[in-house]
């Protein structure tokens, strides 16, 4: 592994480079924070893919790319006289130090769930008006939920034991199936109401939910695509077999 001093050396290296192209590059040169907002999201969903690989040469790569776009961010940043890069790690590094008492300061914790609870407290005496003003609008739902779950909890707004939570998920369905039997427009909220409670139960499970959700989703593609490999195999065409024919195919594939 690399020293302190070669790392820190990779660091000046890499923002040489954005000064640099920042300079002489014409597509750099005409980028902003608006048009890099997109590039960046594809890149954080590249990493999450790398991690679900678990290819940690993958992983890397996608590294110096998000770094590559934080030091961009932070290169028009100071170039509109308003922030730097050593704006922004200081201002984490604070951030960090004033978060954690039990490790900067004389605060006694016992485990990570009072580390969590302190962590949301805190947030509020820096004058965020709600525990879930930290949770971004544009995140996609499921993770969404998550995070607003994860909040409410550092506060002590939480169930105390799992059979209580998949009572709610029981509750739950059989409401969302009241009203899906009887086609009440009251359903789409029902169903809603379903996953949130699942999503909470994963949550005292220890599951991450985004995650279980993708690996199923990865795992259906490949299955169906073997489906469509092996059939092709034996003359047949998608469109034109059985559901019972295509089920011989889902079971082998599952087998395999």
């Amino acid at each position: 592994m690399n020293s302190r001093e070669q790392k820190l050396e990779a660091f000046g290296r890499l923002l040489d480079i954005m000064d640099e192209l920042r300079e002489k590059c014409p597509w750099d040169k005409k980028q902003t924070l608006e048009s890099l907002r997109h590039l960046t999201i594809e890149e954080m969903y590249e990493l999450t893919d790398a991690i679900l690989d678990n290819d940690l040469d993958e992983i890397k790569k996608e590294i110096g790319d998000i770094l590559l776009h934080m030091l961009f961010y932070a290169k028009i940043g100071s170039e509109k006289g308003s922030f730097d890069i050593a704006d922004s790690l200081n201002a984490i590094s604070d951030k960090l130090v004033y978060r954690h008492p039990h490790i900067y300061g004389d605060l006694v914790v016992a485990d990570e769930d009072e580390v969590k609870e302190n962590w949301e407290k805190l947030k509020l005496k820096e004058g965020n008006k709600s525990v879930l003003s930290g949770v971004p609008n544009g995140l996609p739902s499921l993770v969404k939920a998550t995070r607003i779950q994860d909040k409410v909890r550092g506060v002590g707004f939480d169930w105390e034991h799992d059979y209580q939570v998949w009572d709610k998920v029981q509750e739950e369905m059989e409401e969302f199936k009241l009203e899906a039997d009887a086609g009440s427009d009251k359903m789409v909220d029902e169903f809603g109401d379903v996953l949130f409670s699942l999503i909470n139960f994963a949550r005292f499970k220890d599951i991450n939910p985004d995650e279980a959700l993708e690996r199923t989703n990865r795992k259906f593609i490949k299955r169906f695509k073997f489906l469509e490999t092996e059939s092709a195999k034996d003359g047949k065409e998608m469109g034109e077999m059985s559901l019972a024919e295509m089920d011989f195919y889902w079971e082998r594939a599952k087998k395999e």
